[in-house]
Protein backbone atom coordinates (compact mmCIF):
# COMPACT_ATOMS: atom_id res chain seq x y z
CA UNK A 1 0.00 0.00 0.00
CA UNK A 2 2.84 2.43 0.49
CA UNK A 3 4.10 1.86 -2.65
CA UNK A 4 0.88 2.48 -4.12
CA UNK A 5 0.52 5.70 -2.28
CA UNK A 6 4.37 7.32 -3.16
CA UNK A 7 3.39 6.28 -6.50
CA UNK A 8 0.26 8.55 -6.65
CA UNK A 9 1.45 11.06 -4.25
CA UNK A 10 -1.04 10.43 -1.56
CA UNK A 11 -0.16 12.01 1.84
CA UNK A 12 -3.83 11.50 3.59
CA UNK A 13 -6.05 8.90 3.98
CA UNK A 14 -8.87 10.94 2.59
CA UNK A 15 -7.01 11.24 -0.76
CA UNK A 16 -7.23 7.10 -1.15
CA UNK A 17 -11.16 7.82 -2.02
CA UNK A 18 -10.07 9.34 -5.53
CA UNK A 19 -7.81 5.84 -6.80
CA UNK A 20 -11.02 3.94 -5.07
CA UNK A 21 -13.65 5.83 -6.84
CA UNK A 22 -11.66 5.91 -10.15
CA UNK A 23 -11.51 2.08 -9.67
CA UNK A 24 -15.22 1.20 -9.30
CA UNK A 25 -16.05 3.70 -11.88
CA UNK A 26 -13.70 1.87 -14.37
CA UNK A 27 -15.53 -0.92 -13.33
CA UNK A 28 -19.08 0.37 -13.68
CA UNK A 29 -18.32 1.75 -17.10
CA UNK A 30 -16.67 -1.52 -18.12
CA UNK A 31 -20.24 -3.42 -16.67
CA UNK A 32 -22.29 -1.08 -19.02
CA UNK A 33 -20.59 -1.59 -21.96
CA UNK A 34 -20.21 -5.47 -21.25
CA UNK A 35 -23.79 -5.74 -20.96
CA UNK A 36 -25.02 -3.65 -24.04
CA UNK A 37 -22.44 -5.25 -26.17
CA UNK A 38 -23.68 -8.52 -25.15
CA UNK A 39 -27.79 -7.60 -25.48
CA UNK A 40 -27.09 -6.60 -28.92
CA UNK A 41 -25.55 -10.35 -30.22
CA UNK A 42 -28.24 -12.18 -27.80
CA UNK A 43 -26.18 -14.37 -25.89
CA UNK A 44 -27.41 -17.72 -24.35
CA UNK A 45 -27.94 -17.01 -20.71
CA UNK A 46 -26.18 -19.78 -19.88
CA UNK A 47 -23.13 -18.75 -21.22
CA UNK A 48 -23.81 -14.71 -20.49
CA UNK A 49 -22.79 -14.83 -16.89
CA UNK A 50 -19.49 -16.16 -17.68
CA UNK A 51 -19.23 -14.01 -21.06
CA UNK A 52 -20.48 -10.88 -18.94
CA UNK A 53 -17.47 -11.24 -16.56
CA UNK A 54 -14.75 -12.01 -19.03
CA UNK A 55 -15.70 -9.05 -21.05
CA UNK A 56 -16.14 -6.86 -17.68
CA UNK A 57 -11.95 -8.18 -17.11
CA UNK A 58 -10.97 -7.38 -20.54
CA UNK A 59 -12.46 -3.82 -20.73
CA UNK A 60 -11.09 -2.80 -17.66
CA UNK A 61 -7.78 -4.17 -18.37
CA UNK A 62 -7.97 -1.99 -21.94
CA UNK A 63 -9.78 1.32 -19.88
CA UNK A 64 -7.07 1.31 -17.15
CA UNK A 65 -4.46 0.75 -20.06
CA UNK A 66 -5.79 4.00 -21.73
CA UNK A 67 -6.07 6.49 -18.61
CA UNK A 68 -2.98 5.20 -17.41
CA UNK A 69 -1.54 6.63 -20.88
CA UNK A 70 -3.80 9.51 -20.67
CA UNK A 71 -2.54 10.28 -17.07
CA UNK A 72 0.99 10.12 -18.48
CA UNK A 73 0.49 12.88 -21.08
CA UNK A 74 -1.55 14.91 -19.37
CA UNK A 75 0.51 14.83 -16.49
CA UNK A 76 2.58 17.42 -17.65
CA UNK A 77 -0.15 19.21 -19.97
CA UNK A 78 -2.14 20.11 -16.84
CA UNK A 79 -0.90 21.60 -13.84
CA UNK A 80 -1.36 19.56 -10.98
CA UNK A 81 0.34 19.50 -7.56
CA UNK A 82 0.09 15.72 -7.18
CA UNK A 83 -0.57 12.76 -9.27
CA UNK A 84 -3.72 11.48 -7.61
CA UNK A 85 -5.25 14.83 -8.59
CA UNK A 86 -5.41 14.03 -12.05
CA UNK A 87 -7.45 11.07 -10.94
CA UNK A 88 -9.74 13.51 -9.47
CA UNK A 89 -9.93 15.96 -12.68
CA UNK A 90 -11.03 12.65 -14.59
CA UNK A 91 -14.11 11.80 -12.34
CA UNK A 92 -15.15 15.28 -12.39
CA UNK A 93 -14.81 15.72 -16.14
CA UNK A 94 -17.17 11.74 -16.22
CA UNK A 95 -20.01 13.43 -13.82
CA UNK A 96 -20.24 16.39 -15.31
CA UNK A 97 -20.72 14.80 -18.87
CA UNK A 98 -23.08 12.15 -17.69
CA UNK A 99 -25.02 15.07 -15.32
CA UNK A 100 -25.48 17.14 -18.32
CA UNK A 101 -26.12 14.95 -20.87
CA UNK A 102 -28.90 13.48 -18.45
CA UNK A 103 -30.33 17.41 -17.30
CA UNK A 104 -30.45 18.72 -20.95
CA UNK A 105 -33.54 16.22 -21.96
CA UNK A 106 -35.87 17.01 -19.10
CA UNK A 107 -35.01 20.82 -19.62
CA UNK A 108 -35.93 20.31 -23.46
CA UNK A 109 -38.93 18.54 -22.48
CA UNK A 110 -39.59 21.77 -20.36
CA UNK A 111 -39.64 23.97 -23.43
CA UNK A 112 -41.76 21.68 -25.22
CA UNK A 113 -39.14 19.71 -27.26
CA UNK A 114 -39.48 16.35 -27.50
CA UNK A 115 -37.42 13.48 -29.29
CA UNK A 116 -40.33 11.74 -30.43
CA UNK A 117 -42.18 15.11 -31.92
CA UNK A 118 -39.07 16.92 -32.99
CA UNK A 119 -37.49 16.85 -36.05
CA UNK A 120 -33.57 15.54 -35.68
CA UNK A 121 -32.09 18.27 -37.14
CA UNK A 122 -33.41 20.31 -34.91
CA UNK A 123 -33.68 18.48 -31.39
CA UNK A 124 -29.94 17.50 -31.86
CA UNK A 125 -28.52 20.91 -32.06
CA UNK A 126 -31.09 22.46 -29.54
CA UNK A 127 -29.98 19.64 -27.18
CA UNK A 128 -25.88 20.65 -27.68
CA UNK A 129 -27.11 23.77 -27.37
CA UNK A 130 -28.51 23.57 -23.76
CA UNK A 131 -25.65 20.92 -22.76
CA UNK A 132 -22.67 23.58 -23.53
CA UNK A 133 -24.17 26.07 -20.38
CA UNK A 134 -25.34 23.31 -18.54
CA UNK A 135 -21.79 21.72 -18.50
CA UNK A 136 -19.83 24.83 -17.98
CA UNK A 137 -21.86 25.28 -14.78
CA UNK A 138 -21.69 21.98 -13.65
CA UNK A 139 -17.79 21.55 -14.30
CA UNK A 140 -17.00 24.45 -11.62
CA UNK A 141 -19.76 23.19 -9.32
CA UNK A 142 -17.95 19.39 -9.39
CA UNK A 143 -14.67 20.77 -9.37
CA UNK A 144 -15.44 22.42 -6.31
CA UNK A 145 -16.98 19.16 -5.05
CA UNK A 146 -13.96 17.41 -5.76
CA UNK A 147 -10.98 19.75 -4.78
CA UNK A 148 -10.41 20.89 -8.02
CA UNK A 149 -11.98 24.49 -8.66
CA UNK A 150 -8.72 26.40 -9.13
CA UNK A 151 -7.88 23.51 -11.52
CA UNK A 152 -11.25 24.29 -13.09
CA UNK A 153 -11.78 27.98 -13.19
CA UNK A 154 -8.43 27.94 -15.46
CA UNK A 155 -9.86 25.32 -17.70
CA UNK A 156 -12.90 27.60 -18.02
CA UNK A 157 -11.31 30.92 -18.98
CA UNK A 158 -8.65 29.17 -21.21
CA UNK A 159 -11.95 27.20 -23.26
CA UNK A 160 -13.97 30.68 -22.87
CA UNK A 161 -11.24 32.74 -24.47
CA UNK A 162 -10.53 30.22 -27.61
CA UNK A 163 -14.37 29.99 -27.89
CA UNK A 164 -14.22 34.34 -28.38
CA UNK A 165 -15.60 35.38 -24.92
CA UNK A 166 -12.00 37.23 -24.43
CA UNK A 167 -13.67 40.34 -23.29
CA UNK A 168 -16.09 38.35 -20.58
CA UNK A 169 -13.05 36.74 -18.81
CA UNK A 170 -11.24 38.74 -16.01
CA UNK A 171 -7.90 37.92 -14.93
Amino acid sequence: MQKFKERWEIKSSWQLVFPLLGLVSLLFSSHVLSKYILKSVHINENLYLGLHAGSIVILSVIFLYITLKLFKVLENKWDVTYRWELIAIFIAFAITGSTAARVSDPLLSFFGILKDTTNGWLYWPLRIFIIFPVYQVLLLIVGWLVGQFKFFWEFEKKMLKRLGFARFIKD
